[in-house]
Order: C-alpha cells, then structure tokens, then sequence
C-alpha cells in the first residue's frame, strides 16, 4: 500500500471542499513546514505563491486549481512538478458550446428580446462546416457531441495530427484557410502568447458573413474592438461570448446591445458542476503522487499551459 502523501492546502482562505478532496484521496493535511505537495486554491494569487514556494523549496509537487494556468505559468519550471485542471470542465464547456451555437445560428437570443412577432432568420448547424480553434478536452467534448448534427468539422492545433472526429485537422499558420467557409468558428484555446488576439480585423475579413463565432476559451482569444466592428458592420454573422476582454464586461459596453451578439457571465461550468469534478481531479491526483505514477493534467512550461 502507497504511503499517505503529506499535502498542505493554501491559501488560507481555501475551501473546505479542497481539504475533503486531499483526503478523499489518501492525503495527510499537514503545515507547508512538512509537506510534500501542495494544492493551491486560488486562480488569481500568483504572487502569493511564489512567495509561499520560495519560503518551501522541499515541495514537490503543485497542484494549480483551474485549466487556465495564465496567471501562475511564469513559476512553472522543471523543479518541482506542476498540474492544473486541465481537461476537468471539458463536458459541461461542450454543452454549453452547443447551447451558445444552437442559439446563436437559430436566433434565438434575437427573437427571446423581441416584443413582437418576427420574421423567420436562421441556419442550421445540421451539417454545417465548423471549425474549432484548440484541441484540448473541451474539443475532444464538442466533436463527441456535434456528431448527430453531421456537421463538417476542422481542428486548428499546434501540430498537424490526426484529430478524432475532425474531417480536417490544420495548424495555426493555415487559420485563415480554416476560416474562409466555415458556417461556425468556435474558439477553445489556451491563452498563451500564440493566441492572445487570434481573432481580429483581419480573420473576421476572411470568415462567411453569416458565421458565428463562439468563445469558450479567454476573452484575450478576441480582439474586441475588432468585434464589435465585425459585428457592427455585418462582416459576421454574430458572436456568443462566455468569455469577455475585459471581464466582466462593463455595463454600456456595446457588446450588451448588439442583437448579434449573445453574452454569458463565464458560466461554462458553475460552482455547481466544478466542485465535483475538481475534487475528483484532486483526489486522483493525490492518489496518483502517492503512488509515484504519472499525474493528470501535466503543466507544460514551453507551451504555457
């Protein structure tokens, strides 16, 4: 039997779902003084970290609280080993994908403002081209669920490899070939470097003037003025964003106005359905240290993320 891994919970003000987690997985909740691994429930206190880390060299191993590691990858190095939970919300962010693509081609939000009746808009994602930026969990969700809809689908991806259910597979340097006829782009990236404003003037120039765009991803994946532009002008067909830049959106923001444009408050997973499904990552994870085998959700600091 594996010995009972000695983990430190941090910041203070961490939940006690966290601390369950650690211990659902065989865990001995100890002071940092005495710990061999960390879990660190804050996705914003960077600096407190480092401190915390630079106060502990003997920790092993961290285990960082969400997929978007943007705020911490500048302390991830080959020291010690670093996860994140990477690939955890991928279902309930594929549904709600959908929801966001079913409401947006079908004109739903349009009509659900309306204080009359209207005249009939819309288009089918039944066999539509659509194309999906990133080739994470999320991805790998959304194809899964796409399938009875016959859509047409391309992943754009660091690496040219074969992508279950993808009809075409393309990297980044062929964006704009993965964008010109496509009826629906939907944007499921990590945010690094590569892809901060991957979307701007000049992909939306070259996309269908009837496409939705979809982000499920970070707010920085758009460059927003260029969207309300594109979506001011008709260049696209509309966006539904479950991720603004900035975040929140401000109230007034033209984006709330546009009846193109949906908007929901980063809710592709609520508290509701991430608890459970963190916990699990975490118990597993602890398991998993203990045990000396690989761990899930692996931080790549030469990918940033």
């Amino acid at each position: 039997m594996s010995e009972s891994p000695a983990i430190s919970v941090g910041p203070a003000s961490a939940s006690d779902w966290v601390r369950d987690a650690v211990v659902a997985g065989g865990g001995t909740l100890v002071d940092l003084s005495q710990a061999k691994g960390l879990v660190w429930a804050s996705p914003t206190a960077a600096q407190e970290l480092d401190d915390v880390l630079d106060a502990h060299p003997h920790v092993e191993w961290v285990q960082l609280p969400w997929a978007g590691v943007e705020q911490f990858v500048h302390l991830v190095d080959d020291t010690r080993r670093w996860t994140c939970g990477k690939g955890v919300y991928a279902e309930p962010v594929a549904e709600h994908a959908l929801s966001l693509l079913l409401a947006g081609m079908r004109n739903v939000a349009d009509y659900a403002r309306q204080g009359e009746w209207t005249g009939p808009v819309g288009r089918n994602l039944l066999g539509a081209n659509v194309t999906i930026l990133g080739a994470g969990g999320i991805t790998t969700s959304l194809v899964r669920l796409l399938e009875p809809f016959g859509c047409r689908i391309t992943v754009v991806r660091n690496m040219p490899e074969h992508f279950p259910g993808a009809d075409t597979v393309m990297t980044s340097v062929n964006l704009i070939d993965a964008l010109v006829g496509a009826d629906a782009v939907v944007v499921a990236l990590a945010l690094t470097p590569d892809t901060d404003g991957i979307l701007s003037r000049g992909e939306f120039e070259h996309m269908e003037s009837h496409a939705w765009v979809v982000n499920v991803g970070r707010g920085r994946h758009i460059v927003t003025d260029d969207l309300v532009w594109a979506l001011r002008e008709g260049v696209i067909g509309g966006a539904a964003l479950d991720v603004t830049d900035p975040e929140p959106l401000p109230a007034g923001h033209p984006l709330w106005s546009m009846p193109n444009c949906i908007i929901t408050p980063h809710v592709g997973n609520t508290p509701e359905m991430a608890v459970p499904l963190l916990s699990e990552r975490i118990s597993d994870n602890v398991r998993r240290f203990a045990a000396g085998i690989e761990l899930i959700g692996a931080i790549h600091p030469e990918l940033g993320y």
